[in-house]
């Protein structure tokens, strides 16, 4: 399926959901944050609304109020010129800015009265024309009613939600909510009966409300008239559909504030269409339902699971919404996802405790989730970017079978395991298998920030690297050799970093690469976290003396004193030890002479041994060879110090602090 047709069938199942306002909570700093979230009927939108108003069913006014901050978006009905206005006077069909609703705005404001009269009775005729239609609603009646008597900026004084200056006119020093008094936008609760001021619902289908922004009976009213007043049709390029056409697309993508659109189109000054067409209606049409619905879902989908990166967005969701294991995320935080996710016990499928981050734990959360999907179900990918301020483009888009792509996540994790360091709440701890998307962006290209690795204010590099592993992800496709070569690179200059635990993840993800490098080159050459003590190669064995010329320094080391804190002479010189390996290691192993002595007697011959043992799996050739050494280096470095730091006289040398 094209992404069009991605977007209509994610909008048709959950259509049951429209204009409905939920709410996501997020964790934050401060607290649970709640944000809005709501799947936008037809021909609506959403505003951030600052007054409330409280009328009568039969246009009498009851009461106003500030609207409170976490309750200030707002849906309302818009025609297709209202949702894109900008500078031109078009009204909105119910809820709107002061300026159109007040037929008594002259009299209480000094700038803008030029037009105001214009805007109010545009505004009342429009609404008018829906309160006389067969499609009109009780609310839209009252309204009509109160607004006729060109009195709310009086009513809205006397309540004291505006407040006038010493001249009579309202206050140009007072704002609501940032909003200058005169440009508020209203919202109605409208009152049924003897309802008086209480917010409850008034009749059993739950569908109405005194609040105008959450009646679903209104919403339906106002599409029904809309739709009744589209005479002209013609077939819409996206959908195949004969349907009513537009011209105006909707903003707000990527969020309230987004005034970058998806589509759109300049005026034959810009030359968009001339020299093939004659005019934009041969060039490109699209049925306004069909726009609707595209936008509609895809402004949904983002708010509810998509990501935000400076202007970078990415959304990814499985065709029926069936909770799938996020392709970004570290091993560890797929399992523990799918714990949240589904927290009960299948047959066959264990729920582990959360320090638990082996393969078994990742293989039970991927057969877990392989369980849920039906059989038609898909994972959809949508990335946006944005060159400019009005301009919004699809830079990828991706649909894969469910089942592939689980599969192609599980590859992911496979290709590029090895043992990594998190830290989680205050502590550290390690799992297998592979590091998450932002994390790797961090550790290649960030910096120390406060004892962290982060790219801090570079967070426009987040969307690139997002971009460039997406193909890795998705479709198994090679990762990058400049991204594996900056990991190397950094990993191999531990002296670089304030913090140990810093440089050890940078080690774990330069391996994981490598690995994952060296695979794609050789199918058939596979690199596990476990020694291989029968590798010949000249830069497995260059990085297996290394760590055992840094085992030997650092089990001296006394972590009461200051050599806590020091780096080993293996560290030190690791940066020079890639470039030139037989120079460099004649000084390495000159320097351990004074620490051999320091070792217990079977410690000194154990490592000894461990030293005779390597330098006889090389051959005289390589061993002088002076070039410089492939990332495969590390991934003997790591091995090996992972084996010496797991025999049982190390145990005691092995706990990982922030202090270190």
């Amino acid at each position: 399926m094209d992404w069009v047709s991605e977007l209509c069938d994610l909008y048709e199942k959950n259509k049951y959901l429209a204009g409905e306002m939920r709410y996501k909570e997020q964790i934050r700093k401060n607290g649970v944050e709640k944000t809005p979230l709501v799947l936008l009927p037809p021909f609506h939108t959403t505003v951030t609304a600052q007054i409330t108003v409280t009328i009568s069913e039969n246009g009498e006014f009851q009461d106003a109020k500030l609207v409170e901050n976490e309750d200030k978006l707002t849906i309302i009905p818009v025609t297709e010129n209202s949702g894109s206005r900008t500078s031109t006077v078009v009204p909105h069909p119910l809820c709107d800015n002061i300026k159109y609703l007040s037929g008594d705005y002259k009299d209480y404001c000094i700038e803008g009265t030029k037009n105001a009269e214009e805007c109010y009775q545009l505004y009342i005729e429009a609404l008018r024309r829906w309160h006389i239609s067969p499609y009109s609603h009780k609310k839209v009646d009252a309204l009509y009613l109160y607004l006729s008597k060109k009195c709310l900026i009086h009513d809205l004084v006397d309540a004291g939600v505006l407040k006038l200056g010493e001249n009579g006119k309202l206050s140009g020093s007072v704002k609501i909510q940032g909003i200058e008094q005169d440009k508020s936008f209203v919202r109605f609760r409208i009152l049924e009966g003897y309802q008086e001021n209480e917010d409850i619902l008034s009749d059993t289908t739950g569908k109405y409300y005194s609040e105008c922004w959450l009646d679903r009976t209104l919403q339906e009213s106002f599409i029904n008239y809309y739709r009744s007043l589209m005479t002209e049709k013609d077939i819409c390029y996206l959908s195949g559909n004969t349907e009513q056409p537009t011209y105006l697309h909707s903003k707000k993508i990527r969020n309230e504030g987004d005034n970058s659109k998806l589509i759109s189109s300049n005026d034959k000054d810009y030359y968009t269409f001339r020299g093939r067409f004659h005019n934009k209606e041969q060039a490109f049409a699209i049925g306004n339902e069909t726009s609707q619905k595209i936008h509609n879902a895809l402004k949904w989908i983002i708010r509810r699971q998509g990501k935000n990166i400076d202007t970078f967005c990415i959304v990814s969701w499985e065709s029926d919404l069936c909770p799938m294991p996020a392709w970004d995320l570290d091993t560890d935080s797929i399992c523990s996802q799918y714990e949240e996710d589904w927290g009960e016990e299948e047959e066959g499928i264990p729920v582990w405790d959360g320090n638990q981050a082996g393969a078994l734990r990742f293989n039970a959360a991927l057969l877990g989730y392989r369980r849920k999907p039906g059989n038609m179900s898909r994972m959809v990918l949508m990335a946006f970017d944005a060159a400019t301020t009005g301009r919004l483009a699809l830079v990828e888009y991706k649909s894969l079978e469910t089942s592939r792509y689980l599969d192609n996540i599980k590859y992911w994790h496979r290709e590029c395991e090895w043992l990594h360091l998190k830290l989680k709440d205050g502590g550290a701890y390690y799992y297998k298998g592979m590091a998450g998307v932002k994390e790797i962006a961090d550790i290649i290209y960030g910096t120390e920030q406060n004892g962290i690795l982060s790219l801090g204010n570079k967070s426009k590099l987040y969307g690139q690297i997002y971009r460039r592993l997406i193909p890795c992800i998705w479709d198994r496709m090679d990762v990058p050799f400049d991204m594996v070569d900056l990991a190397v690179s950094r990993a191999s200059s531990p002296v670089s970093y304030e913090k140990r635990y810093n440089w050890e993840r940078t080690l774990s993800l330069a391996c994981s690469l490598v690995k994952k490098k060296r695979k794609q080159q050789n199918p058939k050459e596979v690199w596990t976290l476990a020694l291989n003590k029968k590798s010949r190669d000249r830069n497995y064995l260059y990085g297996r003396l290394l760590a055992v010329a840094d085992r030997v320094e650092y089990r001296t080391f006394d972590k009461k004193d200051r050599d806590a804190n020091r780096e080993t002479n293996a560290r030190r010189y690791m940066s020079m030890f890639s470039q030139r390996p037989y120079e460099t290691w004649k000084i390495i192993e000159e320097s351990l002479a004074p620490y051999f002595p320091k070792l217990k007697y079977q410690e000194k011959i154990y490592y000894c041994k461990q030293l005779e043992e390597i330098c006889e799996l090389f051959d005289e050739e390589t061993f002088k060879d002076n070039s410089k050494l492939d990332g495969l280096y590390l991934l003997g470095f790591h091995s090996e110090s992972y084996e010496l730091r797991n025999k049982e006289a190390d145990k005691e040398h092995d706990i990982i602090s922030e202090e270190e």
